[in-house]
């Protein structure tokens, strides 16, 4: 099983709607049974809260039901160890992300986009503050790097079968 962390500020908009896109992607993929995704956030303060309600109203848009799921945490010590990849969705995380993270697991850490091999954007932004075309273009990025993210993981583990859209 390998397994991917997602991670923005509050895990209540980026993170989660990456997670909700990457889970419909792993079952498009059917590596489902050989992937398992999570996503968290650096801050405590929204812990067991849904979503953000634009997040849930995009995702449900585009038909990502997933969502209506999850419900908030913050990284844990444990999950540098558990997870084979630790993907923030901007630097402003990574750097929290890498002063919490023993040296021996900091090769986990990425930016999300460029792991996916995306080059403009560098990073998710932070809808929160904004309107909802700001969920809509987050939600993109997160297609996008989903299927990005995936498809570089399949290749480097060797999974036969795996396509772009």
């Amino acid at each position: 099983m390998f397994r991917i962390l997602l991670v923005c500020m509050g895990n209540i908009c980026r993170s989660p709607l990456a997670e909700s896109v990457m889970h419909a992607e792993l079952a498009r993929l059917q590596l489902a049974p050989e992937v398992e995704v999570d996503s968290a956030g650096t801050y405590a303060g929204r812990q067991g809260e849904k979503a953000d309600a634009r997040a849930i109203e995009v995702a449900r848009s585009r038909g990502y039901r997933q969502i209506d799921q999850q419900r908030a945490r913050r990284v844990r010590a444990e999950d540098f160890e558990a997870f084979d990849l630790i993907l923030a969705m901007d630097r402003l995380n990574l750097s929290h992300l890498e002063r919490e993270c023993p040296p021996a697991h900091r090769h986990k850490l990425h930016l999300f986009l460029a792991y996916a091999g995306i080059q403009a954007p560098e990073e998710v932004p932070d809808p929160y503050y904004g309107n909802m075309d700001g969920f809509s273009t987050v939600l993109d990025l997160c297609e996008q790097g989903s299927q990005g993210v995936l498809q570089r993981v399949a290749r480097e583990r060797a999974w036969p079968g795996v396509t772009a859209r």
